[in-house]
């Protein structure tokens, strides 16, 4: 039990010091995982400060969400300076060769996935929006999907609105410029009557900060505070602690938080009362980093807790435990400490590894699995193990994990999804495949047991999902097909 808590120990201490990997395995195949909507930080104060160091250090923590772009707008001297480009945050800011320009009282940033496929710079974000004396004037940035972008797109054009990019976010952009003549919080209220979907918004104006959310919560938006000049926003709590700021709280469905020029401090408006909260699930199954707090909830428990749950729901007599790192971590620990069975960190990452290589041949290909990871052979050689993994979208990345452990000489592969099957696609922030190239859509779990070639395979049900969760107050579309909100007449406009 010590040599366990010593496992838990290290395991969360790993993401003080470097960036979440996730699941490196996965990310050998951009079409076996949900591709993460993306991050967004901002920070504002009443006195200048190092917003240039402080955006990078939150962007930093938040790099997990999105590894595609980039992007900072910067509130100094009552104007907005503003640098986005392709890459990883710290490529970002090593390019910018005078730091000073992006020292001011208010900051917010954006780390980029891109779920459409298009990496034009002109969809990276922050958005923002010029005057006629090309004046940045309002800039934003966004995670999430509207589900009626399109429609609104449309009638905005009809009005002789421009659009740059193809991003549903810049359709928030304008909205908000468009109603501007209604004060910044009227043009805040009158966009988020007019938008539908998932959306958590950090913005600014030449003098004025502000972050907004959905109705339903879907997306995670943390408010926390340095000292009590200065505020910050994000995606995450852990953005919070790498620029030193407490947990404030999270900023509720519905809610405006804003400055004015005119008093201090930060002001709080309910767009509409008694929202009912629909936090994605997938937040803490997957997405968020496991030292991270959402909604009061840590994640990290969340996943031990699935572990030790799915021992519950689906037993098995077996030598080991490894989960598939990083997310599957967690959960093989709680697998462990329910069951008994020794949790074993067999499975060695490569930490120093980038972007997927690009190699001409299958063949190929197939041996860059292993430069990924690569197994302890004397710890699973003739043994039973179990393999606990976050889930199982596509199936292949599942298929080739059980092959190197094949290959390797295990002697029983028991596999354990401490998600439900998801069945259907997500149309609120997250890029997930279709429902064809959805494996648990199209095959029962004997299929997919045999297609997999282990010899059982479980999924955790969403009955314990939800009591793993405390509640349903969830959005559980991937795993229902049952959304908080419709998903629209075209939920393929997106690009966050």
């Amino acid at each position: 039990m010590k040599d366990l808590q010593q496992h838990k120990v290290n395991y969360l201490n790993q993401f003080k010091e470097r960036t979440y990997g996730r699941n490196l395995l996965k990310s050998e195949d951009v079409f076996d995982a949900p591709s993460e909507e993306c991050g967004i930080f901002g920070l504002y104060s009443d006195t200048d400060l190092d917003t240039f160091s402080l955006s990078q250090f939150g962007l930093f923590a938040l790099q997990h969400r999105g590894q595609e772009a980039c992007g900072i707008s910067v509130m100094k001297n009552g104007k907005i300076v503003n640098v986005k480009d392709e890459g990883l945050v710290l490529d970002v800011y090593k390019n910018i060769r005078e730091p000073e320009t992006f020292m001011g009282n208010s900051a917010i940033g954006h780390t980029r996935y891109t779920t459409a496929g298009d990496k034009k710079k002109y969809n990276f974000q922050p958005f923002f929006a010029k005057n006629e004396y090309d004046q940045i004037i309002l800039s934003i940035a966004h995670n999430g999907n509207l589900t009626n972008a399109e429609e609104l797109k449309k009638e905005l054009e009809a009005e002789g609105v421009v659009f740059k990019a193809t991003s549903d976010s810049e359709v928030i952009l304008r909205l908000i410029q468009k109603n501007l003549d209604l004060g910044l919080r009227g043009a805040i209220k009158a966009t988020m009557e007019k938008i539908e979907g998932a959306y958590s918004v950090v913005g600014m104006t030449r003098n004025k900060f502000f972050a907004f959310r959905d109705f339903h919560g879907i997306r995670p938006l943390i408010l926390g505070a340095i000292d009590e000049k200065t505020f910050v926003a994000a995606s995450e709590s852990v953005a919070l602690d790498a620029v030193g700021a407490q947990y404030v709280r999270d900023i509720l469905p519905g809610e405006i938080v804003y400055t004015s020029e005119n008093e201090k401090g930060l002001k709080s408006f309910l767009v509409k009362e008694n929202c009912e909260k629909r936090i994605c699930a997938f937040e803490y199954i997957y997405f968020a980093r496991p030292d991270s707090v959402l909604e009061n909830i840590n994640v990290h428990e969340i996943r031990e807790k699935s572990g030790m749950k799915i021992w519950e729901q689906a037993p098995v007599e077996a030598d080991i435990v490894i989960g598939v790192p990083d997310s599957g971590v967690p959960a093989a620990i709680g697998f462990s400490t329910a069951s008994g069975i020794p949790f074993r960190p067999v499975l060695i990452k490569n930490r120093y590894i980038g972007r997927s290589f690009i190699v001409p041949t299958q063949e190929m290909r197939e041996r860059i699995v292993n430069l990924k990871l690569n197994p302890i052979l004397s710890e699973i050689k003739g043994k039973r193990v179990v393999i606990i993994d976050d889930s199982i979208v596509r199936g292949t990345t599942s298929k080739r994990l059980v092959k190197i452990l094949k290959d390797a000489g295990v002697k029983e592969i028991h596999f354990r999804s401490v998600s439900p099957p998801i069945i259907a696609p997500c149309y609120l922030g997250i890029d997930t495949p279709s429902k064809d190239d959805l494996i648990s859509a199209n095959m029962s779990v004997e299929e997919l047991r045999n297609y997999l070639g282990v010899d059982s395979l479980e999924f955790l049900s969403m009955d314990n999902l939800k009591v793993i969760l405390g509640s349903s107050n969830h959005c559980f579309g991937c795993f229902t097909e049952e959304y908080p909100v419709p998903a629209g007449p075209n939920p393929d406009y997106t690009d966050e």
